[in-house]
């Protein structure tokens, strides 16, 4: 979209007005780079609107208008996720605040920086039943987001607003979470305290996170590796960033590794050491590489919850773990770990690489030829598309520089064990001369292993187009997902981006029924309408596609879909009987039979 030239609105009145309160919240987002701000409108947010639009005369942030608060928060988290900058969501007091909460608490339980901004009435009208009072004297926002933050305060005061700005700009940067600002609507219009001249010079470098390695615990690290024959790694998401610094450490070893499910999208599945995903809906090679017993364990940025530790599996939290990760929480869960390596893994890897002689180098243990999936092509067992093929039909055609994004329920599962994209299945050097190259920090493949609401990657794959516009994004999501926040495709079609919205549409909530079947419990509760998708996208003015068959699958222009300026929806008519990979969460919860 088009944006007017610097100075072709700004009105001269506007270019002399002090800054007022609001006018100072978003000065402090333009200097860190800030390009969108996601949200939905309300009169106790409204200066910060005001103050939203002056910035885009001047090619400052600029509001992306979201259908529902909970749908701005995953849109802010899927643009911080693909800029490394912080999301930003606003909302206005009451049940704009109380609609934000679930995606903030996402973005802060899956370690994504993000700045969330709610409204309050003005502060004189405080325990008077004001409209959608929120403070302590009515539904206290406030003390609600105190649970889903790692910082959370109200801004009283204008002389409060910039170090409370800073703070919550700090945490999220430093820390990888969530921060919470809200401001009463009288104060946001307060004119910014005196003496003000703009956000100090050096903020970039304030929310710069330190880089602190404990040198000793990687020189006992190195050491371990050096007398160890059979090493084997772990890549979690937290690695990302480091992901090549420690394949030059696997390589210099000539050991194996593994990835967790929400870091498969880093690495080069074609690499000889890679053995394929570990935790949930993962490969079989990899637990059984992991069982066999090697002499050492690494594990890099592994949160160590359910989903990453394939149900806090004993072939990984045993005494043959080193375990390396900047968040001490993660450190915490694996206390069993023969070495605990805190720091920043870029760091760590930087540091180990000096430690382990360049000419000691291993011969690599060959890997499989290919990572053997639970019956990647299964006969058909009802009508519709398997979803296998599926997967399989967007890991050939869909361009190389796609991004993908998974919805919570069977669509993750069928992702995480069968979606690759095309130039991964390629060698290193041959990705490269080719010229598919790609930011290290950077998943091609997102999907949620903690905190995981439905619905997440519609929201979130509208952030991701956004902070790399032009570049392809494909978002795999359920009926059940569509249902709840289906609206916000409307979103992409006023921003013009090239989105494809995957509906795997069956009649129900996949996963309850499938977890129901194996778990051989009541069947109830997973039912929906049969819906027609395609109608209800033409409906919103979104062009789409019904895709019937696996006929209808194979005619498709996928290529040619992801280079328009606009999104398309298909509604995949799946196989609704094919059992999705998901016995390892049934047996976490130890229900299945």
């Amino acid at each position: 979209m088009d944006r007017p030239t610097p100075n072709a609105l700004v009105h001269p009145e506007e270019a002399s007005r002090p800054d007022d309160v609001a006018d100072l919240i978003i000065a402090h987002l333009a200097a860190i780079g800030v390009e969108y701000v996601f949200g939905v409108p309300g009169g106790a947010i409204e200066p910060i609107y005001n103050a939203l639009a002056r910035s885009e005369r001047k090619r400052g942030p600029r509001v992306i208008t979201a259908r529902h608060e909970a749908g701005a928060a995953y849109m802010a988290e899927g643009y911080a996720r693909e800029s490394g900058k912080i999301g930003v969501c606003i909302a206005t007091s009451g049940p704009g605040a109380t609609n934000l909460i679930t995606g903030v608490a996402c973005a802060h339980d899956n370690d994504i920086p993000l700045l969330a901004i709610t409204g309050q009435p003005k502060l004189a009208a405080f325990g008077r039943r004001a409209l959608q009072e929120s403070g302590c004297t009515g539904i206290n926002t406030l003390g609600m987001f105190r649970h889903c933050t790692g910082y959370n305060s109200m801004i009283s005061h204008p002389e409060q607003a910039e170090p409370k700005i800073v703070g919550a700009l700090s945490y999220a940067a430093q820390h990888r979470g969530a921060a919470h600002l809200t401001i009463p609507v009288d104060i946001q219009r307060s004119n910014a305290h005196e003496g003000w001249t703009g956000p100090a010079a050096n903020l970039t470098r304030l929310l710069t996170p330190a880089v602190l390695v404990d040198d000793d615990a990687v020189q006992e690290m190195a050491r371990e590796l050096l007398r160890a024959q059979h090493p084997v790694f772990v890549l979690g998401h937290g690695s990302g960033g480091s992901v090549d610094l420690f394949m030059q450490v696997i390589e210099r070893l000539g050991a194996r590794f593994v990835t967790t499910p929400d870091a498969k999208g880093f690495i080069n599945p074609a690499h000889p050491g890679y053995h394929g995903v570990f935790g949930f809906a993962g490969h079989q090679q990899a637990h059984t590489l992991l069982a066999s017993e090697p002499d050492l364990l690494v594990a890099v940025g592994v949160s160590m919850g359910e989903w990453t530790s394939a149900g806090w599996s004993n072939v990984l939290l045993n005494r043959r773990l080193i375990h390396v990760d900047a968040e001490t929480e993660h450190l915490q869960r694996s206390a069993m770990a023969r070495l605990h390596v805190p720091g920043q893994p870029a760091g760590v890897a930087r540091r180990l690489l000096q430690y382990l002689p360049e000419q000691f180098m291993r011969t690599p243990t060959p890997a499989p030829t290919a990572i053997t999936r639970l019956n990647p092509t299964p006969p058909p067992i009802a009508a519709g598309v398997r979803p296998q093929v599926l997967m399989e039909v967007l890991s050939e055609r869909c361009p190389p520089t796609t991004n993908f994004l998974a919805d919570p329920g069977n669509g993750t599962a069928w992702a995480i064990h069968h979606l690759e994209l095309n130039c991964r299945r390629r060698s290193a050097t041959e990705a490269a001369e080719k010229g598919y190259r790609r930011n290290p920090a950077a998943s091609w493949l997102r999907v949620l292993m903690d905190f995981a609401p439905m619905a997440w990657a519609i929201g979130a794959s509208i952030g991701v187009a956004l902070a790399r516009r032009g570049r392809p994004v494909v978002c795999i999501t359920g009926d059940g997902s569509y249902l709840m926040s289906g609206q916000e495709i409307t979103v992409a079609q006023a921003e013009r981006l090239p989105i494809i919205f995957v509906v795997l549409n069956d009649g129900a909530l996949g996963m309850v029924k499938h977890g129901q079947r194996l778990a051989r419990a009541e069947p109830i509760g997973f039912q929906l309408p049969g819906v027609d998708f395609s109608r209800q996208a033409e409906a919103l003015g979104v062009d789409s596609i019904v895709v019937r068959n696996e006929a209808d699958l194979a005619a498709l222009d996928l290529p040619g879909l992801l280079a328009k300026s606009a999104p398309t929806l298909l509604d995949v008519r799946i196989d609704a009987e094919q059992e999705p990979p998901i016995r390892m969460r049934l047996e976490a919860l130890g229900t299945v039979k």
